[in-house]
């Protein structure tokens, strides 16, 4: 018998064509996800939609609105990535970052992705039950009862009870003549969140504990928006009386972000003293349970999240572990602000889409390791004091911020479904859960599986 080879024409046996008109899910390939150039045609999506005006760079943008940047391309694949889930009640601490998320970031843990996420839809919830219509009588307001909000906002089923609306207020003065402009000019206090605690049996099973949810919105308003503007450091009220090292040991935070926090009226009570009374009535409740607390929020809302886990850290001496999920927040606070925070055990993770500029403002950073490095030689030892010095002075400008917490890093540039040139895009809430969603590690950052972008709302 004699055997022959001969070849065989078939189609690139790991290439599906999918039709770009039917929105199917996409297989790609686990590592690179590139995209071929093709001609315009008829079914060919782009971008219809021009860059929104700055002032609404924070508020939520409707994907549902947009098309996509390019025309939907082929993917291959040839794997599928999959990972060993471990029941989270049994190290749910580690989830809530007692270790800092070791060992779960990269790759990213299949357990942590879901509970990124489920913590994501609470904040999508926040914006999807404010009245943002600047028409509407009941503008600034939520547009739902304690009783329905999660339904309404299409979150049925997440065994938590929501117990109290949060509101913020402005700290700015305005002046007599706003009292003629449009009411949203001079809207002072709004709805910005709200608190939940988990009731459902199974769920706290699953948990392993029961936890708290506090959520944040982004900016809406005018007022909010000359809030974010004030973007110089202020010192947080200090409990003690002793103003001898406040250039050097207190913590400081941004203004706006503190305004926002701390601001009340004689008919409206701050935002943190509306916090501070609701987790002392759950810790009275709840204390003798397993508890967690988590605080969440995106953009203005993730530096409100952090600064409610800072004063709550502070107020109560036996809280429960105080966990931070944010979602493209600005920087917060100063380094003795990172200190403080660390040190009194509050978790943060920041979840920043690198293309995302909201997440590289207010301020800048500089580099700690070139300020505490000590060099051989005498021009070196020089060149160090120089930059010390320097760097003393520029501190003193009050515009030096420091990172906090444990960065999950993600890049619309790794998904074919964002436009990485489109500001707005690139902060949305519904392009990072969309990153979340499908990321997998450094060395391969996007799901086999990965899914459309658009047809996903949160």
């Amino acid at each position: 018998m004699r055997l022959s080879i001969k070849p065989v024409t078939t189609p690139n046996p790991s290439t599906l064509i999918v039709p770009t008109q039917k929105f199917k899910t996409i297989i790609s390939c686990c590592c690179t996800l590139t995209q071929s150039p093709t001609s315009s045609t008829p079914n060919q999506a782009t971008f219809t939609q021009n860059l929104p005006n700055w002032e609404q760079l924070l508020n939520p943008v409707s994907l549902s609105s947009l098309t996509l940047t390019q025309p939907i391309t082929p993917i291959t694949t040839t794997t599928s990535v999959t990972a060993t889930k471990q029941p989270i009640r049994k190290i749910w601490e580690e989830y809530q970052g007692v270790k800092n998320w070791e060992g779960l970031l990269d790759p990213l843990d299949d357990n942590l992705r879901g509970e990124i996420l489920r913590y994501g839809q609470f904040v999508d919830a926040a914006y999807k039950a404010f009245d943002f219509d600047p028409d509407s009588p009941s503008y600034a307001t939520c547009k739902y009862p304690k009783s329905s909000l999660f339904e309404n906002c299409e979150l049925p089923a997440t065994g938590y009870r929501l117990t109290k609306n949060l509101r913020a207020t402005s700290g700015i003065q305005l002046p007599r003549w706003i009292e003629k402009a449009p009411s949203w000019v001079a809207t002072q206090s709004s709805w910005i969140g709200y608190v939940a605690v988990c009731q459902d049996k199974n769920e706290i099973t699953r948990l392993g504990r029961r936890d708290v949810v506090i959520s944040f919105r982004g900016t809406a308003t005018c007022l909010e928006w000359l809030e974010n503007l004030r973007a110089t450091l202020t010192h947080l009220p200090s409990r003690t009386n002793n103003n001898s090292c406040l250039n050097e040991c207190e913590p400081m935070v941004e203004s706006g972000f503190l305004s926002l926090y701390t601001s009340g009226t004689h008919l409206m009570p701050s935002l943190q003293q509306m916090v501070r009374e609701e987790i002392a009535r759950l810790l009275q409740s709840y204390g003798d349970e397993p508890l967690s607390l988590t605080i969440t929020g995106h953009s203005l809302g993730a530096a409100l999240a952090t600064l409610a886990a800072y004063d709550i850290k502070t107020t109560f001496n036996r809280s429960p572990l105080v966990t931070v999920m944010s979602f493209g927040g600005p920087r917060v606070g100063n380094r003795s602000f990172r200190r403080h925070l660390e040190k009194k055990g509050a978790k943060v993770l920041r979840i920043v889409n690198s293309d995302d500029v909201i997440t590289k403002v207010p301020g800048f950073v500089i580099d700690e390791n070139e300020r505490h490095h000590v060099a051989c030689d005498r021009g070196a030892h020089k060149r160090v004091e120089i930059q010390n010095w320097l760097q003393k002075k520029v501190e003193d400008t009050q515009w030096v911020y420091a990172e906090v917490g444990k960065e999950l890093r993600l890049s619309s540039k790794d998904s074919p479904y964002v436009n990485g040139t489109n500001v707005s895009t690139c902060h949305e809430l519904s392009t990072y859960l969309h990153l979340v969603d499908n990321f997998v590690s450094r060395k391969c950052p996007f799901k086999a599986t990965a899914k459309r972008l658009l047809g996903r709302h949160w």
